[in-house]
């Protein structure tokens, strides 16, 4: 009897110990987050997909897939929420777009907050499920990323919008983006197509990516002046940063103050925020205003949809989030993930522009835009990445 009491006692403590066993060996850090997650399987392959044989999957040391069919991939998100039209949804849709071709579970979770401590215990909580790849969007998570790589080396992170220079790790991918270069064409199409007047811009936090779209919007109604006659005065109480990329109300009343000085079109690169902006540019069209809203990172263009047929996004300043998120997944299943980079994405690399149809936007302005935008491939025209010289 005393030894079969035994034999139970020891399988319960190696129950225990395995039950607590996580990647960073830190339960506190693992916490679950599971009241704001949402899951979407995909269980079938597209035909194209299935015409292929399942990759065989690459195993971590503690059996879970990190390539092939077992791959489960997920999502931590930034500051904002999953379809808030704008930069979290665009690298949501590019990560469930190839899981669903793929066959692959995918999920997201959104943090309980915006400090590194929520998007590590984020991150972990994905890990700790059996995701070997984990996408995290934006430059805040620049210090959840150090940390998690180091305590989880076979985790393929990718981190959108930001890079980590020296301390990427093996099995990290830093993606960053020639923000000003798309801020340059939309700054171009603005002042080519309303010829006179004034612009303004809206960020969102203060961060790299943000400064970028500004100046070089800025500098695409410089250009335009000084090449194409127009006449588009910008002056800096109209260039603000809100300080925050979720507070929809804020947008709004930024928006108002400025269409309210008589601003023609504000640039809002500000997610939930900017979003704001455009609610009240599309309120004053409807009212009869001719006034217009500029999107940001994806097509806005519908995020803009009056009801009548017609948008108050005049144009948007994008980056394909979507489309580097969906390679990237595609290249971890495929076994191709080559982590330790820093990669920058740009005009030569057709990453960032303004959408293929702009219907606010006349075939000459178009025309003008895409000569425009092959000489900045071509190394003609070279939009700067710094505040020198413009409304910082």
């Amino acid at each position: 009897m005393k030894k079969s009491i035994a034999i139970i006692m020891m399988l319960l403590a190696a129950l225990c110990m395995v039950t607590l066993a996580s990647c960073g060996g830190d339960s506190s850090s693992s916490q679950s987050t599971a009241s704001t997650t949402t899951t979407s399987s995909a269980q079938t392959t597209t035909a194209a997909a299935a015409e292929e044989p399942a990759a065989e999957p690459a195993a971590s040391d503690n059996g879970v897939a990190t390539s092939g069919s077992a791959l489960k991939v997920g999502m931590v998100t930034d500051s904002g929420t999953i379809d808030d039209r704008s930069f979290n949804q665009g690298t949501w849709e590019g990560l469930q777009r190839a899981a669903e071709e793929l066959g692959l579970e995918c999920t997201y979770l959104r943090p309980n907050g915006t400090t590194t401590g929520d998007y590590t215990t984020a991150i972990y909580d994905l890990y700790d499920q059996g995701y070997r790849f984990i996408a995290c969007p934006g430059y805040l998570f620049e210090d959840a990323v150090r940390e998690v790589q180091q305590e989880c080396p076979d985790l393929q992170i990718l981190l959108i919008d930001s890079t980590l220079g020296e301390d990427v790790g093996p099995n990290t991918i830093a993606v960053s983006y020639n923000e000003h270069e798309s801020g340059f064409l939309a700054g171009v199409a603005a002042a080519v197509e309303l010829v006179d007047g004034s612009v303004g811009f809206v960020g969102g936090i203060e961060i790299p990516a943000v400064q970028k779209f500004n100046w070089g919007f800025q500098q695409g109604v410089i250009y335009a002046n000084e090449n194409f006659g127009t006449t588009i005065e910008m002056s800096p109480e109209n260039f603000i940063y809100s300080g925050s990329f979720a507070d929809l109300a804020l947008g709004g009343q930024l928006a108002t103050a400025m269409y309210d000085l008589g601003v023609d079109a504000i640039f809002a690169a500000a997610g939930g925020t900017g979003v704001g902006v455009i609610n009240e540019a599309r309120a004053r069209r409807l009212a009869g205003e001719d006034v217009w809203a500029i999107g940001v990172d994806v097509d806005q263009y519908s995020v803009g949809d009056m009801g009548n047929g017609e948008s108050c996004i005049l144009t948007s300043a994008m980056k394909y989030i979507d489309q580097t998120t969906y390679d990237m997944v595609y290249d971890a299943y495929e076994g191709n993930y080559e982590g330790g980079q820093n990669i920058v994405l740009g005009a030569t690399t057709a990453s960032v522009g303004i959408p293929k149809t702009n219907p606010n936007l006349s075939e000459e302005t178009m025309q003008i835009v895409s000569e425009v935008e092959q000489m900045i491939i071509n190394g003609d025209i070279i939009v700067q990445g710094t505040a020198d010289g413009l409304i910082p």
